[in-house]
């Protein structure tokens, strides 16, 4: 069984589809944590332009390891898991996955995983590239402010963390770099059910999408 959900930054994606998973008993595949761990080595790298990053790729080994059914990412053997979250990683991937290089780098790995297991994978273009005969398409979106809100709140309590403004400018700065990137933009594949989740709770949120699955797988 796969299940996709996609939807910009922060609209809850990673939280819920690891809630579904425990609850419906699935593997959740964080794909944007890939790409994450790719914007984190182009950090450290100094190589955040596509020929610079492109060079690199052969070097770059991302992989998933799932330990008591949470995930956990690796980066050429590092556990870059607790690193991957800050507000420069998410420019730094939304960037480098605008490189058409670095999809198909990682594109391979996704499908691999989907076709070995019962999956809920979350990302940007899951339901219009990655898994495009998914059981269930779903995507989860929310206003920038209560996204920018939201990200806030995981953040407030690191010591350099930034300002709600800042998180705000970050946010809406993603989702225009996601949205008119040339391949694999952000947008609703046309199966997919629409899930505003700006006025739901996050148990509201799960509930509903379960519910779903279950009418529809």
């Amino acid at each position: 069984m796969n299940i996709a959900i996609d939807g910009p930054g922060g609209a809850g994606k990673s939280s819920i589809s690891r809630a579904i998973a425990e609850d419906m008993n699935l593997i959740h595949v964080d794909t944007g944590a890939m790409y994450r761990a790719i914007g984190l080595y182009a950090i450290r790298h100094a190589c955040l332009e596509e020929e610079q990053i492109t060079e690199k790729l052969p070097e770059i080994a991302v992989t998933l390891r799932f330990i008591g059914g949470v995930q956990r990412v690796m980066l050429c053997e590092e556990d870059v898991t607790d690193y991957i979250r800050s507000p420069e990683v998410s420019l730094a991937a939304s960037k480098v996955s605008a490189f058409p290089a670095v999809r198909a780098h990682l594109l391979d790995l996704q499908k691999k995983i989907a076709s070995e297991n019962d999956v809920i994978m979350d990302g940007r273009d899951i339901g219009s590239v990655v898994l495009p005969d998914a059981d269930l398409k779903i995507f989860l979106t929310a206003s920038p402010e209560e996204r920018a809100s939201r990200r806030y709140l995981e953040l407030k309590e690191k010591p350099d963390c930034p300002a709600y403004e800042e998180v705000l400018a970050d946010m809406i700065r993603r989702d225009e770099n996601d949205r008119n990137r040339a391949i694999a933009p952000l947008c609703q594949a046309e199966d997919a059910v629409l899930v505003d989740s700006s006025e739901m709770g996050f148990h509201e949120v799960v509930t509903h999408i379960e519910n779903l699955i279950k009418e529809k797988v």
